[in-house]
């Protein structure tokens, strides 16, 4: 009967249900580093917790699964992308405390107008 397990496994080789949403996640996050933080720090930490689940399912039996490296480059996407948020919240924190939401307005007005003169 273990024979017929073992058999079994190594001719169906499944994909590891959350591989796909990881990476996904993962690039999401990237992307979206710039949005004070925030939104990359939550698809972030959403793809590492689904990125260890499957994790902890292809550490049980590596054998029956074939998309092992998409789950670990979207869990290092995800990452790099919650660095890249915590990074930017804190110097947007800093921006704020030091000029204040009319100060960084007032800048971007400035920019503006050079970039609309040019």
């Amino acid at each position: 009967m273990e024979q017929t397990n073992n058999f079994d496994n190594t001719l169906t080789n499944q994909k590891l249900p959350n591989a796909t949403a990881v990476l996904v996640l993962g690039i999401i996050s990237i992307l979206t580093c710039c949005c004070y933080g925030f939104i990359s720090i939550i698809l972030g930490v959403i793809a590492l917790v689904l990125a260890k689940k499957d994790m902890k399912l292809y550490n049980a039996n590596p054998q029956s699964f074939s998309n092992y490296s998409s789950l670990n480059t979207g869990r290092i996407l995800a990452i790099i992308g919650v660095i890249l948020g915590f990074i930017y919240m804190i110097y947007m924190i800093y921006m704020i405390s030091t000029y204040g939401m009319e100060g960084l307005q007032q800048m971007q007005e400035e920019m503006l107008k050079k970039y609309n003169a040019n």
